[in-house]
């Protein structure tokens, strides 16, 4: 096996149903042990279901409208100066951004209890479509804790 890194990003297919590169990233982040067409299952039932609540006709247009809801657009990086530590707020790269949001979402649609995963996700997905929810909290709470640290921006690498 080669030690040389690779170049570029890995590319990854579109999914079979909508042929979008963000909801085959999504079924991925949900998957659990490889187990990709449970993950589909799960995505294509609580896109319906999301679609039904939001009385939408485009499900997918709905999840990426959600999905740009919950995007962070700032974050806060630990840096060390002279033996202080301080929080320093810094953007988030467009990829980053996604990916924070993803996981989110689905961090908080396992935490519900008592729900079946495409109840609660689908459920998530109508927050975070209405800028309400766990979701929305976190990044307002990311963006929160960046403006707090807005005088340490002056340290940024």
């Amino acid at each position: 096996m080669s030690r040389r890194r690779r170049a570029g990003k890995r590319q990854i297919d579109p999914d079979p149903i909508y042929q979008s590169l963000t909801l085959a990233k999504f079924i991925n982040k949900l998957m659990i042990s490889g187990k990709k067409a449970v993950a589909r299952a799960i995505v294509y039932s609580a896109l319906e279901q999301f679609a039904q609540k939001v009385k939408t006709d485009n499900p997918l247009e709905a999840f990426e409208q959600a999905l740009e809801n919950s995007k962070p657009s700032l974050e806060v990086k630990t840096r060390r100066i002279g033996g202080a530590n301080y929080q320093v707020p810094v953007e988030i790269p467009g990829d980053r951004r996604t990916a924070m949001a993803m996981q989110w979402i689905i961090m908080n649609s396992r935490g519900k209890p008592g729900r079946a995963m495409a109840e609660a996700l689908a459920s998530e997905l109508v927050d975070c479509y209405n800028n309400q929810g766990a979701t929305i909290k976190k990044k307002d709470d990311t963006h929160r804790m960046a403006e707090a640290n807005k005088a340490f921006a002056h340290y940024k690498w």
